[in-house]
């Protein structure tokens, strides 16, 4: 991988289809397994966490 030090999602099983994580100096980074170093999209860390909370509020509404 690149220069950044990327961690795997916890939700992701064997194969190329997941996301990775890195967080620098005030951005976090998101890329897939597939190719890290091609599609590297930037965010803030407070956008970042909305994402994570709209995603895990819609996981639990689905789950009843």
């Amino acid at each position: 991988m690149s220069a950044y030090a990327w961690q795997k999602s916890t939700y992701c099983s064997e194969g190329d289809s997941c996301v990775h994580v890195a967080a620098r100096a005030g951005t976090v980074h998101l890329t897939e397994s597939s190719d890290p170093t091609e599609a590297i999209l930037g965010t803030t860390p407070t956008a970042f966490s909305a994402l994570l909370h709209s995603l895990k509020h819609k996981e639990e509404t689905h789950r009843g």
